[in-house]
């Protein structure tokens, strides 16, 4: 990154990497505010900035800060920049938690299909979530 643009995790944001650059930068911001190293009010890179230190066309970036804040997570100021939302945490999360909900519903009908009672998908569970829950 540039000495000006604070050091945070955006990278690396590749073509060889699954899903599209502006997707993929999305992500990158996203899990920064889950992380707590964008807090609500800090300052995103400046969009040529971004795009140089990333090596991403200024396009790239320009889409995802503009999704960024239509999702809510950023806002803009003419002239002055990007920045994380008050309630930029709170989107990020809920959209986590409907992920979540999809994928354990997906889940407990994939189970049931497999014929496993409730019961065994519950023990199923409370022993990945006792084992870290899969995290690596």
């Amino acid at each position: 990154m540039s000495p000006h643009s604070p050091l945070l995790a955006f990278g690396p944001i590749s073509p060889a990497t699954p899903g599209p650059l502006y997707e993929q930068l999305i992500l990158a911001v996203k899990r920064e505010v889950v992380a707590g190293r964008l807090k609500p009010g800090d300052a995103l890179p400046s969009l040529r900035g971004l795009a140089a230190d990333l090596m991403v066309s200024l396009i790239t970036v320009k889409r995802a800060y503009e999704e960024l804040e239509r999702d809510g997570v950023i806002y803009s100021r003419q002239g002055l920049g990007a920045f994380v939302a008050a309630t930029g945490l709170d989107q990020v999360r809920d959209e986590k938690i409907k992920a979540t909900d999809t994928a354990l519903r997906e889940a407990v009908a994939s189970a049931r299909a497999a014929g496993l009672a409730d019961a065994e998908v519950k023990t199923m569970l409370q022993k990945i979530i006792e084992d870290g829950g899969g995290e690596s």
